[in-house]
């Protein structure tokens, strides 16, 4: 038996072979199918990427079907700390399950917490991709543009505090004004919002799906970029193409 220390510092007993992996996150069902896609036999209504994921469904990531996931028999279950409910995590653990959880909310946390991931609860080497995606990203330039990024609205919210989003767009040369909020995703009214005078609002397709025609129209005057939801938070594959998607998008 494989015994390492997940993100959130919990021991878990992973087989030393591992053939079998549900996935509870569309970030690490990306990654997984993108390495190990033999081994995948389950994933979140949400997991989109690949397109063409054939694996039984075990329904969303906030409330996961988790008897379909003990039937399914796996080596490992794979969570994230944020997207994840602790209850749900905790109730497959005392079924007997081997749970792996990862805390992701900058960068650099993201390719060690995906390296050690394949390493420990996945028994694989590190996936060839993990390399190119870190190259991709380089060095950060100075930061010359303030941001907010609505997720929501009806009520309005925004990425606040310690989040993989905000890091993100920091290393893209962009300050998210709401990064010293003491929430992560706070609840903003528009007018505050409107206010702050950001030199961008950043709107994404998830998990809101902001669009040409809703969104843009709430901030007259302010250049709002529409940007993909898949390259700004998710944590995978898609970090190889994300800063050519994001870059233009993000120029004044």
């Amino acid at each position: 038996m494989n015994i390492h220390e997940d993100d959130t510092g919990v021991p878990v007993p992973v087989p030393e072979q591992v053939s079998r992996i549900v996935s509870l996150v569309p970030s690490l069902t990306e990654s997984v199918a993108a390495t190990l896609p033999d081994a995948l036999v389950g994933a979140t209504d949400w997991c989109s990427h690949p397109a063409d994921l054939d694996v039984t469904r075990v329904k969303g990531t906030k409330n996961p079907d988790l008897d379909t996931i003990r039937r399914l028999k796996p080596d490992v279950v794979l969570a994230n700390a944020e997207e994840n409910r602790a209850s749900d995590i905790e109730a497959l653990r005392q079924a007997g399950l081997a749970v792996w959880v990862t805390r992701i909310e900058t960068l650099d946390e993201a390719f060690l917490s995906l390296d050690r991931m394949f390493r420990h609860a996945c028994r694989a080497g590190r996936p060839e991709w993990l390399d190119r995606a870190r190259e991709a990203w380089g060095e950060p330039p100075p930061v010359r543009r303030t941001a907010i990024v609505p997720i929501w609205r009806r009520p309005w919210m925004v990425v606040g505090r310690d989040t993989f989003t905000g890091d993100v767009l920091r290393r893209l040369g962009v300050a998210n004004l709401y990064a010293d909020h003491p929430e992560r995703y706070p609840k903003i009214p528009l007018d505050q919002l409107v206010r702050k005078n950001p030199d961008l609002v950043v709107l994404p397709d998830e998990p809101y799906a902001f669009g040409e025609d809703d969104g843009p129209e709430a901030f007259p005057g302010l250049p709002c970029a529409l940007v993909s939801g898949r390259y700004l938070t998710w944590y995978g594959p898609s970090l190889i193409e994300a800063p050519a998607h994001l870059r233009p998008r993000l120029e004044p």
